[in-house]
């Protein structure tokens, strides 16, 4: 069969944490980088593209999405979901509702709910407002965000900033009573003229109640976890096939491996902090060295390296050294020149034989999987909550990226990872 659920993801990492929690229902998953530019004649059941459009121009963030919409309507999809980052990630001027109003004219949709809450993860969402762990979104580490500072925690606001439509709010009383009071809450809203409806979830049942209360809705936005129950419910509802994934074989991957991370959000500043006090071997980018000399320092000291080491490339920064180079660059220069740096080291060693790629940050996975020309990911074994190990073809190599969000995994997440890999 076809496609039924087709979703579209705003980054590369937010993608693989959606496919990853999608692929623990059993189903075939199946992720795209980018639109397909062939025809979906081998669509999955559940089909997710990437796109790299988080911080794009809003013009060109909703022309992406809806050419991927195109693509999975034409794969056969009935429902929808677009993903966004848990920390929401988006300032004022942002694309999450844009895009989302966008969809929804294309899907003759009058309706849709918000809900970025990741509880495995620490995020939540209680009053409509967004936490991190015991933190508001507005007092957490993202306050600092290098190209999408969260200075507010109000869901609503933030997304009245964005969108035409009214906003509204279904809080956690409403949801704790049940899918059907839920149901019935969001018909009142409707009826109201409510378009855009951020919905409280503190727990995975409260994400459980929610995707059952939504579950004949053509479009649903949030983040991974309120996907995680859609699989289930629509093979309750005749919509997916009783079908298991089968196990794929473990391409055969050459040991040589490389870390590279460009987030420089407050735990990638840990995990690179504990990478390099295990002794492993580790090169800083700097960005205004990068503006005047280009990375030829970096490609040289790969060259020199043992990749059965997994060496680490960073450009991970504390907050004041990040505000520093923008105040030198601008935020937008610092970051390309950046994603390029990583880029290129990516390929230098990929080149050198690589055949494993650990990546920290959404913007750094997009630039280095284009940069490797991947354009499919087969959904391997999780290394940690919306993290997996990914297998893909780079030229004519197999090769195993994990694209880790900056914020996800534990301090030990690098090394953890690579280990992971030995034992699937």
């Amino acid at each position: 069969m076809g496609c039924v659920l087709g979703a579209i993801a705003d980054d590369f990492t937010g993608a693989t944490d959606l496919a990853s929690l999608l692929a623990r229902s059993g189903m075939p998953v199946s992720l795209r980088i980018g639109v397909p530019k062939t025809p979906p004649d081998d669509a999955a059941p559940l089909d997710v593209v990437a796109l790299k459009i988080r911080t794009s121009p809003v013009d060109e963030a909703r022309a992406q999405s809806l050419a991927a919409l195109g693509w999975l309507r034409t794969a056969g999809a009935t429902r929808f979901f677009w993903k966004y980052c848990s920390t929401f990630d988006s300032t004022p001027e942002g694309n999450i509702g844009p895009v989302a109003e966008a969809l929804m004219t294309a899907l003759g949709a009058d309706q849709t709910v918000y809900c970025p809450a990741f509880p495995e993860n620490g995020r939540t969402v209680f009053m409509g407002n967004l936490f991190v762990g015991r933190l508001p979104l507005a007092e957490s580490p993202m306050k600092d965000h290098p190209l999408t500072p969260m200075k507010d925690s109000n869901l609503m606001r933030l997304l009245a900033s964005q969108v035409k439509g009214r906003t509204g709010l279904v809080d956690r009383l409403t949801v704790a009573s049940g899918a059907e009071a839920l149901h019935s809450e969001l018909q009142q809203l409707k009826d109201a003229g409510v378009s855009h409806v951020v919905v409280d979830a503190v727990s995975n049942d409260d994400l459980l109640i929610i995707a059952e209360a939504c579950r004949d809705h053509v479009l649903l936005t949030g983040g991974s976890a309120l996907a995680m129950p859609l699989p289930a419910l629509y093979h309750a509802d005749g919509l997916l096939p009783q079908t298991v994934m089968a196990q794929r074989a473990r391409p055969t991957l050459a040991p040589q491996a490389i870390v590279l991370s460009g987030s420089c959000s407050d735990m990638t500043n840990r995990q690179v902090a504990a990478y390099i006090a295990a002794g492993r071997p580790a090169y800083r980018l700097d960005p205004l060295t990068l503006v005047r000399n280009g990375p030829g320092a970096a490609l040289d000291w790969i060259a020199a390296q043992d990749l059965a080491k997994a060496p680490l490339i960073y450009a991970t920064a504390d907050p004041e050294t990040v505000r520093r180079t923008q105040a030198d660059l601008g935020p937008v220069v610092a970051g390309e020149i950046v994603e390029k740096a990583l880029a290129a080291c990516a390929t230098a060693a990929r080149d050198k034989g690589a055949g494993r790629f650990v990546v920290a940050g959404g913007e750094t996975s997009g630039a280095v999987t284009q940069a490797l020309d991947v354009d499919r990911l087969d959904i391997g074994p999780e290394i940690a909550p919306g993290v997996p190990w990914c297998f893909c073809h780079t030229g004519e190599r197999p090769a195993a990226l994990a694209l880790k969000s900056g914020n996800f995994g534990t301090e030990g997440f690098f090394a953890d990872a690579l280990a992971r890999l030995e034992e699937a």
